[in-house]
């Protein structure tokens, strides 16, 4: 049974930093696809960033360019988003997801494990 567990969120006032991470079991980890998704009350789930099984290839929205990183280590099984320069806007629950495809974009229609979510909010 494949599980998905994200950990790290939390409330931070803005311009401040959070460092998600994400494991996960069930699954090949180093042969998987991650990606990091958000969904803010009212709003449609947003792709926020994305990488390739070997962390070579990786996808930014726009809205979080220059000040989130995603990164990974397949010896961990661990995904990692680190967040700087949070703003308000930046509030959501924040998914993380697996698949064995690399779309070079993300769209959550794409991947098929997801976890339950960690809760960022950002006050200003």
């Amino acid at each position: 049974q494949v599980q998905v567990v994200e950990s790290g969120g939390g409330m931070v006032q803005a311009g401040g930093s959070l460092r998600l991470s994400c494991t996960t079991s069930g699954l090949t980890f180093g042969t998987y696809a991650m990606g990091w998704f958000r969904q803010a009350p009212g709003k449609e789930r947003e792709g926020v960033s994305c990488i390739s099984w070997s962390g070579g290839i990786t996808y930014y929205a726009d809205s979080v360019k220059g000040r989130f990183t995603i990164s990974r280590d397949n010896a961990k099984n661990t995904l990692f988003l680190q967040m700087n320069s949070l703003k308000p806007e930046d509030t959501a629950m924040y998914y993380c997801a697996a698949d064995l495809v690399f779309g070079g974009v993300c769209r959550g229609y794409e991947y098929t494990y997801w976890g339950q979510g960690t809760q960022v909010t950002v006050s200003s």
